[in-house]
Parts: structure tokens; sequence; C-alpha cells
């Protein structure tokens, strides 16, 4: 494709967790990093991250591997494009590849200024591009109809009052799993428009989510998926971010955390005035020294 960006990183000491495979964090920053690329190649204008499909990781990197991240935008709307990320990594000594994760994102053009932008069709090239752009739109319509099933979900929890209550006698509370954790954001942190990255975003909330879960696991949990993350408003340099994130429940070899981000300003800050701009759900998994899946707990909300 014309659009597409390739991206490669060599898995350094900095970017393992104590396992010594890459964090989610670093690996979240690339993968958005070059998805914008993309977009911007084909936008011609600043964009920013607009929300990530439901995204799975399959395979571990280690120090030592190194990680392509391959980018194309699949299809544009009016003023926001889907971009298409896979990730491979390579072990350099046996030229073995395997896929890490396959994920969709969408972009939003951001022109300086006043001005107003009407994004050119993308040119399809190969039978993988016209395959591509006809499930972009089926999936642009699975991603608005997704806000509005859960939106409605909640109205109707509300309602009812029909919360789920845990009889089991050994459930844990989640109070204990309850992280909050501030962030400023500086220049580093954002785009040359002053805009935090998406992928930036998402790696602090990665590292607050996996704080919350080894407070239940007792051990060092292993990202599986990230589900639901969409930008509801932007942030800028100069912003204060507050991360919060607890457990909301566990599924025998796995557990969700939920996250929510809120922003201010200096003036928003000293009135206590949050700008909520984010939230998503992290899933994660847990090992013992012998590679074993632990089990977790059952939890009473």
């Amino acid at each position: 494709s014309l659009m597409a960006v390739c991206m490669c990183q060599a898995v350094l000491p900095a970017h393992a967790g104590p396992r010594g495979e890459l964090g989610a964090g670093p690996l979240l920053r690339w993968m958005d990093a070059a998805a914008c690329l993309a977009a911007e190649k084909h936008a011609g204008v600043s964009c920013v991250t607009a929300s990530l499909d439901d995204i799975q990781f399959e395979e571990a990197a280690r120090v030592g591997q190194i990680i392509t991240i391959r980018t194309k935008v699949n299809r544009a709307f009016k003023t926001s494009m889907e971009v298409g990320i896979k990730v491979t990594v390579q072990d350099v000594l046996t030229n073995a590849e395997k896929i890490v994760s396959v994920a969709y994102a969408t972009y939003v053009a951001k022109p300086v200024g006043a001005g107003k932008v009407e994004l050119k069709p993308v040119q399809l090239l190969s039978a993988e591009d016209h395959l591509e752009h006809s499930l972009a739109i089926e999936r642009r319509r699975i991603r608005l109809g997704y806000v509005q099933v859960f939106q409605k979900l909640m109205q109707e929890s509300n309602k009812e009052g029909d919360f789920y209550t845990c009889e089991e006698k050994d459930a844990l509370s989640t109070e204990h799993t309850h992280v909050q954790s501030t962030e400023l954001v500086l220049p580093p942190h954002a785009n040359h428009h002053g805009n935090t990255f998406g992928g930036q975003i998402m790696a602090w909330m990665q590292t607050v989510a996996s704080i919350s879960a080894s407070r239940l696991c007792h051990s060092h949990p292993i990202l599986k998926s990230v589900n639901m993350f969409k930008f509801w408003g932007p942030s800028f340099v100069g912003d204060r971010l507050v991360f919060n994130a607890i457990v909301n429940n566990t599924f025998h070899n796995s557990v969700e955390v939920g996250v929510r981000v809120e922003a201010y300003n200096c003036e928003e800050w000293i009135k206590a005035q949050p700008r909520h701009i984010n939230s998503a759900f992290l899933i994660f998994c847990a090992m013992n020294d012998k590679g074993e899946l632990l089990t977790f707990p059952r939890v009473k909300p």
C-alpha cells in the first residue's frame, strides 16, 4: 500500500519487565506512533488517536529480539481513518518470526487553525487492500454500536439496581486493588501540536492496571488484551492526568482491571474540575515460576 509505514525496534533491557519480556507500555507507544505516521502520511495534516479496537497479545517478545510494526490506512472516512497494525517479533539467532498482535485503530485528522479537511480515498493496490477496505466499514459499524450497547447496559443495571453480589465466603474484597497515579504531561509525551500521544496514555494506563492486578495475584501480571479503548477528549502539555485503576472481576485464569483517566489543566486542578478523557478495560493473566497459569480468587466488588 502507498500509505504503509514500517517501524523496527530492538527490545532492550530498558523496555523489559521483571520477566525479561517486552513491557506492554513501550509496545503500545510504538504501535500508536507507527499508526499515527501512516495516518498523517495519508491525511497530510496532524492526526490524533480516537480509539483502538479490542486488542489481543498473542506472543511475548524478549530482550535481544526485534519488533517490527507494519501499519497502513485501510479506509478513509470524512475526517477519520482506520489504520491496520500488525506487530511481529523476530529472533535474531533463528530468524523465526511470530505474530505478536493484529489491531485496528481510528485516527482523526486535526488541521492547524480553523481549517477543515476532507480526506481523500485510499488507493487500493492489492486484493488484501480491497478486502481490508470492505471490512473497515463493518468494523466501524461495530465500533459505533459497541458504545451504544454498553451505555444501554449501564442504564438498565442502574434502573433495576440488579448489581452482582458475591455469596462466596472466601471471596476477596477488591478495595485493596485500587491504584491512583498522577502524571504531568511534558513535551516528550506529546506531538508537535502539544496533544498528548495516545500511546503514552495507554502506557501509563497499563502501568497502573498492572499494579492493581498484582495486588490480587501477588505475581507479575501479563497483559493479554485491552478492551473498549476510546478517547472522549484531548489532553495537552501541562495537563495533570489522574489514573484510577481497580479490579472489576476475575475469571479463573484471568482478571479484568478497569482504568479511568481524568485530565486537569492548572485552573481545573485548583477547582477540582476534571475532564474524563478515557476509560478502558485491561485483561491480565499471571504465571508461576514453572510457567503455569495462576488461578485468581473470586472477588466481591
